[in-house]
């Protein structure tokens, strides 16, 4: 790769940092070429990104992004960056999904809303439900009392 390739790979990621809303962080190392392209599609699907780059790269791009700097700690070895562009939550359960099935991924690390996430916060974000789900629930939720008071109306009703 030469010079102005490995600067405008630079100029790529940082600006994927700025427009993703979250980033995470996974190790690939061992993990074949088919079950990678498979999770670049789910990742995708997803309206996600997986960025693989060299390390120092990644690092002089995350330079001049607010609050990455526990992140960027963790840019060593095989890693690969994956980037949420809408749902955080979704790209992040089909990471922690794709992790449980294929032991070679190993989820390192996550950036949200200017915050380091650890493994750990990485697999709770991708165990929330997705914004159309949580919206159903909560308008079944605010509609519950009412098909309840209707119900026992009715019942009231055709009891008299």
């Amino acid at each position: 790769m030469n010079r102005q390739q490995k600067e405008q790979v630079v100029v790529d990621v940082r600006e994927m940092f700025n427009t993703a809303e979250a980033a995470f962080l996974v190790n690939y190392r061992g993990l074949p070429v088919d079950l990678m392209q498979n999770l670049r599609k789910q990742i995708r699907e997803a309206s996600g990104s997986f960025k693989v780059t060299k390390a120092r790269l990644m690092k002089i791009a995350s330079k001049d992004v607010v609050g990455v700097d526990a992140f960027a700690e963790n840019f060593h070895d095989q890693v690969g960056l994956v980037f949420a562009k809408n749902e955080p939550t979704v790209v992040a359960k089909r990471i922690v999904d794709f992790a449980k099935k294929n032991e070679a991924l190993k989820i390192v690390a996550g950036f949200f809303e200017a915050k380091f996430l650890s493994k750990e916060e990485v697999v709770a974000l991708g165990s929330i439900p997705s914004r159309d789900v949580l919206l159903a629930t909560l308008v079944y939720t605010l509609q519950a009392p009412m098909i309840n008071l209707v119900g026992t109306l009715e019942a009231k009703v055709k009891k008299d």
